[in-house]
């Protein structure tokens, strides 16, 4: 039933990732990014985000979907930086801006403001899971890449 489910919203998840491609494309921009580096970036972002929605959707679970989305955003920042000889915060500033919970963390402080406590609360731990979520993530693979960084180095 999930599968069957993916496969309609294809197109809607192909068009949502051309938009967090564009939007961090024009992130880049405002945080003036180097041009060379722009088209990457955005790649970073967009395919994190089409990630993060296709978890979403199978799992119902977004600290889940910002866990392995953000995976896939430090690792290819990672490699891009590399490629690049660049630093990986060139592109994992940019491409994790689709992940972060903004929504969420709106949402917490609207229904504070409302007094409507629980809802509040509610937010507050989706935000906190998923911003969790998001940096074990990049300490997960900013540790993998340091690990093998330090294997090639002699002792």
């Amino acid at each position: 039933m999930v599968i069957h489910g993916l496969l309609q919203m294809i197109p809607q998840i192909m068009i949502r990732s051309l938009g967090a491609f564009l939007a961090v494309m024009s992130f880049g921009l405002i945080l003036e990014l180097p041009k060379k580096y722009l088209f990457h970036a955005g790649a970073v972002g967009g395919l994190g985000w089409m990630v993060y929605l296709i978890v979403e959707k199978c799992s119902r679970s977004g600290p889940m979907a910002a866990f392995l989305s953000s995976l896939v955003i430090a690792g290819m920042s990672h490699i891009f930086a590399r490629q690049k000889k660049a630093p990986v915060t060139v592109f994992l500033v940019a491409g994790i801006l689709p992940s972060v919970p903004g929504a969420s963390i709106y949402r917490c402080v609207y229904y504070m403001i409302r007094n409507a406590g629980m809802l509040s609360n509610n937010y507050l731990v989706e935000t906190l899971k998923i911003a969790g979520a998001i940096a074990m993530a990049v300490f997960f693979i900013d540790s993998l890449f340091r690990l093998g960084q330090d294997r090639g180095k002699p002792m």
